[in-house]
């Protein structure tokens, strides 16, 4: 094979780079992806010395690398608010984020009841998760739901609301919290977080958040 074949390939590779950045629903994903797609067709650019395209995608580079220097320096402010199961609100985010949570967790039904617990994460004082669970036993409770808009999903909210906030379930007496994951993909991003699996099927992950 001739050298003009692997430059065609890796154009081609920098052109799905592109191609996958613009899936992303994180903002923070796409750029650095479009950051790695740029600098690849800034290169095959250079390469096959196509210079309009080379310096179009240097621009691009130093677009996404500014982006990104903010997007790092910002300081988020998470905090969580704790609300009534019956909340009208809380039934308005889960309407309308409907649609995400089924492709989740198809089985999932609202359905209050005054002895859950129903936490909104907020970021900048903007919900973008909510976390619902109810009692199995005193201390023991199981959880109906967590989720999380998909631009903020990510281990740092896990770890927020599970480690550093866990006194907020202490207040109710819980010790432990346990969650089945629907996919391979959440089982993972548990134990991430501090969840273990129950069990070798990795169905079933607890964390304990006694003091």
């Amino acid at each position: 094979m001739d050298k003009s074949f692997y430059l065609q390939l890796f154009g081609y590779g920098a052109s799905a780079l592109i191609a996958v950045s613009l899936m992303m629903s994180s903002v923070k994903r796409l750029r650095i992806i479009n950051l790695c797609g740029a600098s690849a067709f800034a290169t095959y650019g250079m390469l096959i010395h196509a210079y309009p395209v080379a310096v179009l995608n240097s621009v691009i580079v130093c677009v996404n690398i500014f982006h990104l220097r903010r997007m790092l320096q910002a300081q988020e402010f998470y905090q969580l608010l704790e609300v009534r199961p019956h909340s009208d609100f809380l039934a308005h985010f889960l309407k309308f984020y409907d649609a995400d949570i089924k492709r989740i967790l198809p089985d999932f039904i609202f359905a209050p009841r005054e002895n859950q617990m129903a936490v909104f994460i907020l970021r900048d004082c903007t919900p973008v998760g909510v976390f619902l669970a109810e009692p199995e036993t005193k201390e023991k409770y199981r959880t109906l739901l967590d989720f999380v808009i998909p631009q903020y999903r990510n281990l740092h909210i896990g770890r927020f609301l599970f480690i550093e906030n866990a006194e907020i379930f202490r207040k109710r007496g819980m010790k432990e919290i346990v969650i089945r994951p629907r996919t391979r993909e959440f089982g993972a991003y548990l134990w991430e977080v501090g969840f273990e699996p129950l069990c070798a099927r990795r169905d079933v992950f607890r964390i304990w958040v006694a003091g």
